[in-house]
């Protein structure tokens, strides 16, 4: 009844690990940043619970992130059962992929033009009519997204060597989605089941991540300062039975998603566009605790069921 845990942020570590244990699991850490795989020998045996980031880069481990491609797809060739595994961890460091599947799904999302380098992004713009904004194909927490109201100020930010590009040199343009309010709302999925939603204020800019350990630590998230954030609240008209959220928790299922925060807009016109897919979802405490709520409780319960299953 062994997890092992796979993770390159200690911050955001106790949690599930504090869930794990609760649970009676055997919690193994494995700090992941490069390393070496010896493909003669198996794995050791237990339930592996991917939480690496696509935002890694941003904490000096992007060598973590190409490990973790390669050792998914090692543990998956021995029968491990890994939580959020190689489909999922190539799902959530792709905004390009996550397009052209939610596409294929029948979710609808924003016109995006994928770019490979920076300097092509102002030719590419011109397919999309002002405004728009600019991601990074590899990102996490907003990274990369900026607000453009014309095609001549990304060629003037790009001229002047002002955009810092992804990790994997791919950027997005894409068309922006006008708010009906301003706020975005990400829907929790864990294990094919909707958890809850949340609203998240974008007054303050797009860089919105409601864990605690960014708003205590992460000067790449900035949340804000300890305690009560009212940018997050929870959205209790959201439902399970909502038509979105159903197709969302379908499109987990198919594409193996153990673990998911899936976020979109609504415009003025009530259309919902769907456009980022969260993996390493992490979940506010503070917000969880007003609701009764419990995000790495579920994620634990999760790590129990699929552990049973194997040893029954």
């Amino acid at each position: 009844m062994t997890v092992h845990v796979l993770y390159e942020n200690p911050d955001w570590l106790p949690p599930v690990i504090n869930a794990l244990r609760s649970r009676g699991l055997e919690v193994i850490e494995h700090f992941v940043d490069g390393g070496s795989i010896d493909l003669a020998k198996p794995p050791p045996e237990g339930l592996y619970l991917n939480r690496m980031s696509p935002s890694s880069h941003t904490r000096g481990h992007q060598g973590g992130v190409v490990f973790m491609k390669e050792y998914l797809a090692y543990l998956e060739s021995h029968g491990r059962r890994v939580i959020n595994g190689s489909e999922a961890f190539s799902l959530e460091l792709s905004k390009v992929r996550q397009h052209a599947a939610l596409e294929a799904f029948g979710i609808r999302t924003p016109h995006t033009v994928a770019v490979i380098g920076k300097d092509a992004m102002p030719a590419a713009a011109r397919a999309i009519a002002p405004p728009f904004i600019t991601k990074h194909n590899q990102g996490g927490k907003g990274l990369g997204v900026q607000l453009f109201r014309s095609h001549e100020s990304l060629d003037t930010l790009i001229a002047d060597g002002g955009y810092d590009s992804s990790p994997d040199d791919i950027n997005l343009i894409q068309q922006y989605i006008e708010p009906a309010e301003p706020f975005i709302t990400r829907v929790e999925i864990v294990d094919g089941r909707f958890l809850y939603a949340i609203r998240s204020s974008t007054e303050q800019g797009f860089q919105l991540c409601p864990a605690d350990a960014c708003q205590l630590d992460d000067q790449f998230c900035p949340v804000g300062a300890a305690g009560p954030d009212d940018r997050f609240r929870l959205r209790e008209d959201i439902t399970a039975s909502d038509p979105l959220v159903r197709k969302l928790v379908a499109f987990c299922r198919a594409h193996r998603l153990d673990v998911a925060g899936i976020e979109f807009v609504e415009d003025a016109h009530g259309n919902r566009f769907t456009y980022d897919i969260n993996g390493t979802t992490n979940y506010n405490s503070d917000l969880e605790e007003v609701h009764g709520l419990h995000g790495m409780g579920a994620i634990a319960d999760l790590c129990l069921r699929a552990l049973l299953r194997r040893v029954a």
